[in-house]
């Protein structure tokens, strides 16, 4: 009788199998391979070879392909790059920040499976969670939850408060690495502290990591609709300064989340593909802190009552934005703005440093008619599930609803006003570069548009802004009184020194200039503001040399103090996947007033092909002065 077969050794293959995976800078040790893809493994048998025709050997791997993008240069920007860059600034002032995504790096894999291990879902039901895995919906919403430590003992701390001093100001990280191996080494004790930006790169990383496309996104006047009716309000006082939301509506200068590609095969068809996901903590989901998947499809449709948070989703980009003046106890309806919310909607274009625009993916053109249609079909959907009550049914879809003229949203105008009454307009125009350490001058435009004479008296304030939108209080006021010829238009000129900007700045450095007009012997009021970025000198990087992979390399980084005082505390950070083994850390310690310095720094690159340096200096007045270089390392001269 012949003898069974018994294996003796199995060989995965994992040095040969990881280099077509495109996972051999995670190892060449395990075996690491994506779905979809084929793999060789090799059985030794004791005894005895294997017989064609008489043995038969059966081998199951369940993979199958919800997360595969057909091209190759979208794999290779959204999976296997390990740097990139985020979107910061204002609308009027993109500024790409340099990350180090790093999910190559050492023991990050480990980390990323830890991260599952210490969610919510497998500490109740380890089997059931396990079972999941193989789902990207499943294991996005999973993550998502993780980075943040609002539920459990998530990646990153998140505090919007200005006082960072048991931790590290959100503004002062360039990469993951650093956060997710501090996160592991701790314990997994939750990582001090996070904002936006920080919270979608961390999610990046962990998600390309375990291979899912993902992207991290902008999204500059990005609404917070806490109450779900698609209108974030806004309250002004006399001055024009933006006051503090009583409902904790806001409008946020810039928000970062993440897309991850995948199938949706639990939604109808045609919303796979793009999906928003949010590890910020802003509001529940099935009550954890989380938001998405979102398809970006369905909300550009309106299709707000598919899963999953897709009408939070909708409305960061496409809410109304409702201003009101709020006086001697009394609220007065200044105007209704539709274009506000979801401007310039940015991500890293495909292996290039250009900023890609996709606002085209989340909502028609503003003011357009099929964008009309949407914002009603949202409106409907959403007004139908607060009737139908908290047992909603399964998900509809209705049909596009026509205009009528009792909809909120049936003003072609951003006003409310009608359009023969605003006969007066105001505009800021700044006169210099928003430089940090220098005075801020800026003229206000008016404009009469009438054929009328006009008496304005004009209140003007400037006061700082977090990100978030919340505002601090203001630093500088000014009135001005202005006459106007029929079809006049004049200026008024204003400065805000430095002096007097410095001491109320805060780490975002966003200065919100305003002004409130009103027109003698006439109700209705006028209001304009702008919102002004101050940029600071970036850090200089240079490549001494040719950089070959294990051979000693030089950089030189160069940075200058661009205030006229002193500042103290110094200290820059260098980092770079395949080019430094942790990030470096050199205290600087007093720099003079406008000084220029520079250090040299030696590596030992230890991964070829196109890298990414990463820098910031900070101090005891800033925080995030950055820099960036490119380096393509090669294998030999």
């Amino acid at each position: 009788m012949e003898q069974g077969l018994e294996v003796a050794l199995t060989d995965l293959q994992s040095s040969w199998n990881n280099v077509r995976h495109h996972t051999e800078e995670i190892s060449s040790d395990r075996l690491l391979v994506r779905r979809g893809q084929a793999f060789n493994i090799t059985l030794y048998f004791r005894k005895r070879g294997f017989q064609p025709g008489l043995d038969n050997i059966i081998f199951v791997a369940e993979t199958g392909d919800s997360v595969y993008l057909d091209s190759e240069p979208q794999r290779q920007e959204y999976v296997v790059n390990d740097y990139g860059f985020i979107y910061q600034g204002n609308k009027n002032w993109i500024r790409p920040c340099p990350w180090n995504y790093g999910q190559f790096e050492e023991n990050i894999i480990d980390i990323c499976l830890e991260l599952l291990d210490k969610s919510l879902n497998f500490q109740i039901d380890p089997a059931t969670d396990c079972a999941l895995r193989g789902s990207p919906v499943y294991i996005s919403r999973v993550v998502c939850a993780m980075i943040n430590s609002n539920d459990d003992n998530g990646v990153l701390n998140g505090n919007w408060s200005e006082s960072y001093l048991d931790g590290i100001n959100p503004a002062e990280w360039t990469g993951s690495v650093a956060i997710l191996k501090q996160w592991h080494a701790t314990g997994c004790q939750p990582v001090r502290y996070g904002q936006c930006w920080v919270f979608a790169a961390i999610m990046c990383t962990v998600m390309r990591c375990l291979g899912i496309p993902t992207r991290v996104i902008t999204n500059f006047d990005s609404g917070h609709d806490t109450d779900g009716n698609l209108i974030i309000d806004e309250y002004y006082d006399s001055t024009g300064r933006i006051l503090e939301n009583k409902k904790k509506d806001s409008v946020w200068n810039f928000h970062v989340w993440n897309e991850c590609w995948m199938a949706r095969k639990d939604l109808p068809p045609g919303y796979g593909g793009w999906q928003v996901l949010d590890a910020t903590p802003q509001e529940t989901s099935n009550g954890l802190y989380c938001c998405g998947p979102a398809s970006v499809r369905a909300i550009k449709e309106g299709e707000v009552d598919l899963n999953y948070d897709t009408a939070f989703a909708f409305s960061m980009v496409n809410a109304d934005c409702m201003s009101w003046l709020v006086y001697g106890g009394k609220e007065q309806k200044i105007h209704r703005d539709t274009n506000t919310v979801g401007n310039f909607i940015s991500t890293k274009s495909i292996q290039s440093d250009e900023r890609d625009d996709v606002t085209e993916n989340y909502k028609y053109i503003e003011g357009s008619p099929q964008e009309r249609l949407v914002f009603m079909r949202a409106l409907q959907k959403l007004k139908a599930r607060r009737s139908e009550g908290p047992h909603k049914a399964d998900s509809q879809h209705s049909p596009p609803v026509p205009l009528n003229g009792d909809s909120p949203r049936s003003l072609h105008m951003p006003s409310l006003r009608p359009s023969d009454i605003v006969q007066v307009s105001l505009k800021f125009q700044l006169l210099d570069p928003p430089n940090m350490g220098q005075d801020i001058r800026f003229v206000l435009l008016a404009l009469n548009m009438s054929l009328q004479f006009k008496d304005l008296k004009v209140n003007l304030s400037a006061q700082s802004l977090l990100h978030d939108g919340s505002p601090l209080p203001p630093f500088w006021q000014d009135t001005a009184f202005i006459t106007l010829s029929p079809e006049e238009a004049k200026t008024h000129s204003c400065r805000i020194p430095y002096s007097q900007y410095s001491q109320y700045l805060s780490t975002d450095k966003l200065i919100r200039i305003s002004a409130l007009g009103e027109e003698k012997n006439s109700p209705e009021k006028i209001l304009v503001d702008k919102i002004i970025t101050l940029a600071y000198p970036g850090i200089m990087i240079n490549v001494l040399g040719a950089a070959i992979v294990n051979q000693p390399l030089s950089i030189q980084v160069l940075f200058s103090n661009p205030l006229s005082e002193h500042v103290a505390d110094c200290v820059l950070t260098v980092e770079g996947s395949g080019l430094f083994k942790k990030q470096q850390r050199v205290l600087i310690g007093v720099l003079k007033p406008q000084h220029r310095a520079s250090i040299t720094l030696e590596t030992v690159p230890f991964k070829t092909g196109q890298r990414q340096i990463q820098a910031n200096l900070r101090s005891n007045k800033f925080k995030d002065i950055k820099g960036y270089k490119n380096v393509y390392v090669d294998l030999r001269l």
